[in-house]
């Protein structure tokens, strides 16, 4: 079947230890006729990842398999996959996930000028294909500031736009140099799309239209470390100098920093806890809402252990890990 040029795509899928879901995923992505690419890079996995995704690329010309010596994490990954590829659209897929046929297709079809579109997840936590019928797509623009405002802690919505995996044009990404920031393992899909946003993207989105995200145990980023909440936090000043921002814009950026922040001082105050150290302890309390954010956060710690059950987990809306 030949496929128009406006609508080649190439797939990405950042691999880690994925030897078990990897083939579904490619599979799905080999479906969709305008994915004449299907880059794979194994991020130095330790199980059978990188034999399986040498045997996919034997068997099937679109699919490209490329190995990692050491694991620098999905950022490099893709940015790896983004240069081995030349097709006009990119778009992420990870190895846990998979397409429900007609995806690509039906985000071609509404993308018009638009360089990002990105469509809901269909959530499920079964492997099987869930019961989905494409609704009205009904696409939609998205502003800078609904969607820096949509990625902060506690903030839920329809499309998730933490975990967003939309089509992506790459005139636009190479017209202004944008690549995901290879040091960043948490929140690197919001900080590209944020970056890209500021730099005056024409970014849509819609309704389902078949990506599918399979939920797993130790597939969500909860267990982020300090280090990573640090280069998520700072990576929004970076944001803000891309270019003069508008009031709003500035207030849902701040916000932004302000709730990673939050959570940034809540592990350091856990870590200063555990050190016996009370100046560290201390020097969390930053500010008045910081300090009602730990406060509260010590307040729930409380009350879940006289429950008897565990200490609650902080949850952001930034991506996923392997």
């Amino acid at each position: 079947m030949s496929v128009s040029n406006d609508t080649r795509t190439a797939v990405l899928i950042a691999a880690f230890n994925a030897e078990a879901t990897l083939e579904r995923a490619v599979l799905s992505a080999l479906a969709e006729p305008e994915a004449v690419e299907i880059c794979i890079v194994d991020d130095a996995s330790t199980d059978g990842t990188a034999a399986l995704a040498r045997a996919l690329a034997a068997r099937e010309p679109r699919v490209i398999a490329i190995s990692q010596i050491s694991n620098a994490g999905p950022s490099a990954a893709r940015n790896i996959a983004i240069a081995a590829t030349e097709a006009p659209w990119l778009t992420i897929l990870d190895a846990d996930d998979f397409f429900i046929p007609g995806r690509l297709a039906a985000l071609h079809t509404y993308a018009g000028d638009a360089d990002f579109f990105g469509d809901a997840l269909i959530r499920t936590t079964s492997p099987a294909t869930p019961m989905w019928t494409c609704s009205p797509l009904s696409p939609r623009t998205l502003t800078f500031t609904a969607f820096v405002e949509g990625n902060m802690g506690g903030v839920k919505g329809p499309l998730d736009l933490g975990y967003l995996k939309p089509l992506m044009r790459r005139s636009f990404l190479e017209a202004h140099e944008l690549r995901y920031q290879p040091e960043m393992r948490l929140g690197e899909d919001y900080e590209l799309y944020a970056r890209a946003l500021a730099h005056g993207a024409r970014f849509k989105v819609c309704g389902e239209a078949g990506y599918v995200s399979v939920e797993r145990a130790g597939s969500l980023s909860k267990d982020h470390s300090e280090t990573d909440l640090q280069r998520l936090r700072d990576s929004d000043d970076a944001i803000a100098a891309v270019r003069a921002l508008t009031a709003d814009e500035q207030r849902a950026l701040r916000r932004h920093r302000t709730s990673v922040d939050q959570r940034l001082q809540w592990r350091r105050l856990i870590s200063a806890v555990k050190a016996r150290d009370p100046a560290a302890a201390l020097s969390t309390f930053r500010s008045l809402d910081t300090g009602l954010y730990l406060c509260g956060k010590l307040a729930e710690q409380a009350w879940l252990r006289g429950l008897g059950r565990g200490p609650a987990r902080d949850h952001l809306s930034t991506g996923r890990a392997y």
